[in-house]
């Protein structure tokens, strides 16, 4: 929901068609209160997070951080480059594990009725073994591609490190970046296949994939609200995705080239945008890449075609 109002600031609230939004780098995003701070609150929010995570990046790095010891002297003594790389992100992957398991216990013990104050050993090394693993965390991949997502790795710190009432204004921030780079991808798709013969009705299926993909970033799986915002981000998802290319009646090897690789980069483009709006953070290398791609087709198949002479 973008342009609604003049340049308000950002971190502004508004009810806009009886909904409390926020608003944040161009967009208008709904806005929920955050819970109380409290340990208690902190310990959900930091578990959340790390189911999350694990569920975003490639497998077999979701370590227990009881063997964190084995984790870090198995990179340490890994001399090949790339295999070094997949034993930083187990090392990775423990040491969020740990940092968890440290948190975990902290709050049974003031549960408890243990004082525990920020400067307490236990929450120094929770401290710790979350910076560790927001560095290594650069070598972890996502499982849909080669790219990290670095922005996942560094919510579990701020949620350690932040007030509450500070984390949420950070998430705000992160979802009006996804918010751009699902409007820059559906823009690009639109132009890429602008004056095509074969891929047809495409913008207001581009249209409505836009704002149902905008609408999935801004809700919590909370809200009863999924019910009917999941369901139709799927079917606006499936509606580019399946969308079949017309080939002309008397049609060359370059036709079938054109019809096979403008069908790819539909499919590429909406599973990418699945991916952002599954982890409500945006993919900049990604979203960079496939905006290369469609500029490229269009350059090689459908400029061509227009600049024909009638």
């Amino acid at each position: 929901m973008r342009g609604m109002y003049q340049s308000p600031l950002n971190g502004s609230k508004r009810k806009i068609d009886g909904v409390m939004r926020v608003y944040y780098d161009g967009y208008w995003i709904k806005y929920y209160e955050p819970p109380p701070d409290s340990f208690e609150v902190r310990r959900q929010l930091i578990q959340a997070l790390t189911r999350r995570l694990f569920n975003h990046v490639e497998h077999g790095i979701n370590i227990p951080g009881a063997r964190l010891r084995e984790a870090r002297a198995a990179y340490e003594a890994e001399t090949d480059t790339e295999r070094k790389r997949v034993n930083g992100a187990m090392l990775a992957g423990a040491l969020f594990n740990r940092a968890a398991d440290i948190f975990h216990s902290l709050v049974d013990l003031q549960t408890a009725g243990v004082e525990i104050p920020p400067d307490h050993a236990l929450m120094r090394e929770c401290g710790h073994c979350l910076i560790e693993a927001l560095e290594l965390g650069k070598m972890v991949r996502h499982r849909g591609g080669d790219e990290g997502i670095d922005e996942l790795w560094g919510e579990p710190f701020k949620a350690f490190s932040m007030p509450i009432e500070a984390f949420y204004s950070s998430r705000y921030l992160k979802i009006a970046m996804t918010m751009h780079d699902i409007d820059r991808i559906t823009g690009a798709m639109k132009a890429t296949f602008a004056g095509s013969r074969q891929i047809l009705g495409l913008d207001a299926r581009l249209d409505e994939l836009n704002t149902t993909a905008k609408r999935k970033c801004e809700i919590l799986r909370t809200d009863p609200e999924v019910f009917d915002v999941w369901p139709t981000y799927v079917v606006a998802s499936d509606r580019v995705r399946n969308l079949d290319p017309i080939m002309p009646t008397i049609h060359d090897a370059v036709d079938v080239r054109e019809a096979v690789e403008g069908t790819r980069l539909l499919r590429d483009g909406t599973d990418l945008i699945s991916f952002i709006v599954r982890a409500r953070v945006p993919m900049p290398k990604s979203a960079r890449e496939y905006v290369d791609r469609c500029q490229q087709f269009r350059r090689t198949y459908i400029e061509p075609y227009l600049s024909r002479p009638v």
